[in-house]
Formats: structure tokens, sequence, C-alpha cells
């Protein structure tokens, strides 16, 4: 059966393939992006590639206005929504000290807007319309720096303080909403596709590929009756510690 999937943040990188994936399945995707012009080019290269069920839909997590405009439309085209991948997130990976000693503030502020406010915000806003499917999905995709338990191995990469505190912040929001949302019979999970050379990292030598980080997350856009609630997964399909 087909579904309606939102997918944040998905006009490049691990967005754009796990939509072009969702797609290639005869899902219905609305590929969200701040940049219309950016979010238009991607949906014209999927609609070339036969792709005619992906949809660009303006959306910056960053600003309530945007996401309601995006709720406003999704409900009136189709008055759900099955799935709710957030997928946008910023790392800073540029900025010189990301060390929890002497992180700017600036900084974790500028990360924490869209990578847990803005997450937060669009999941409560599109609450409703996810309350109206028969098997409502929320996919919030993390990292393995957001784990607590990894981070404080002896040796573990701590530089990059504000991008992993806050996806540890999304970590803890998806138990939360998960064990909320339990007996509504929604699936919530948090997924780390791994090190991913992507836009996020500037393209980090040694990374997966792209296709390889989004394939990662679509078993968790499109989990059954059965499957987990509650839980963090690695590109492996193995449980990660909090």
């Amino acid at each position: 059966m087909s579904k309606v999937i939102l997918v944040t943040g998905s006009n490049s990188s691990i967005g754009y393939e796990l939509v072009r994936l969702l797609a290639e399945q005869g899902h219905i995707v609305y590929l969200g992006a701040r940049n219309e012009i950016s979010g238009k080019e991607a949906e014209a290269t999927l609609h070339q590639k036969g792709l005619k069920n992906v949809k660009f839909i303006q959306i910056d997590v960053t600003v309530l206005d945007s996401i309601e405009r995006a709720k406003c439309t999704i409900d009136e085209n189709h008055g759900k929504l099955d799935v709710l991948v957030n997928n946008a997130a910023i790392s800073r990976a540029d900025a010189s000290a990301q060390s929890a000693s002497i992180v700017s503030v600036d900084i974790v502020r500028e990360v924490y807007n869209t990578n847990v406010f803005g997450l937060i915000q669009t999941t409560t806003t599109f609450m409703p319309l996810l309350r109206k499917s028969l098997l409502p999905i929320i996919l919030n995709v993390s990292s393995g720096l957001g784990s607590s338990t990894l981070q404080s191995r002896p040796g573990a990469r701590a530089n990059f303080v504000a991008y992993q505190s806050s996806k540890a912040a999304v970590n803890s929001y998806t138990v939360s909403l998960a064990q909320e949302l339990r007996e509504a019979g929604f699936k919530v999970n948090a997924v780390t596709p791994g090190l991913v050379s992507s836009k996020l990292n500037n393209f980090i030598a040694g990374g997966k590929s792209l296709e390889e980080g989004a394939k990662a997350l679509l078993p968790y856009a499109l989990l059954d009756a059965d499957g987990p609630t509650g839980k963090f997964f690695n590109w492996e399909g193995q449980e990660v510690p909090w």
C-alpha cells in the first residue's frame, strides 16, 4: 500500500537518496527543502528518472510558519501523513572549536535550532496528520556521536560537542515520544547511518556512499505493525546503546 511520506532536508545527500529509494517503491514522497530553487531542481531530477510521485515542498524546520504551510499542503492533498523522517540537520563541522571546554554558545544554539528545536517543532506540528494514519511512523536520523555510552569510552571523539550533544537530545526525545505514543500504535525510532561522506561533514574521506547511508534508514521508514519502537539502531540493524 502506498504511503504518504515527508523527508525533511532532502534536496541533497542522504535525504535525497532516501526520497529516491522510497519513491522507487511507489510511495508518495514529499521532498522537503528550505531553498525552493534547490528543492525544485532535486524534484525535477527525480521526475526525469520517472519518479513522478516525488513532490517538492518548501519547509524550513527553524521557521514555524514554513512548517505550518507544509502541514496544510499535505493535509489538503492527502488528509494524513503516514511517515515523517526528521532528516534535516546541520553540524557546523567548519567551526574551528567544538571542544566542550571552549565551544561557542552561538554555535551550540545554531546547531540545536535545527537539529533539536526544529525537529521537535516539525514533529508536533505534523502530529495531527500522523494520528490519522493507520500505521504512523516517525524516524529520527541520529548519529553514533549522540550515544553517550559510546562517547564515554576512553579515546572516543569529543570534538564536535554542539553536533553530538544535539543528537543525544534527539535520542532522548525519541525515547519520550515512543513511550508516549506506544499505545496509539506509533513506531518511533532513531537510526544512525554511520559515517557517510556527505554535505553534513564536508564529504569526509572514508565514509560510506550516500546510497548506503539511505539504505540504512529505509527499513525504519517502512516498518510494519510488528516493527520495533523506542529503539536506536545502526546501519547493520543492531541496537545502539543510548
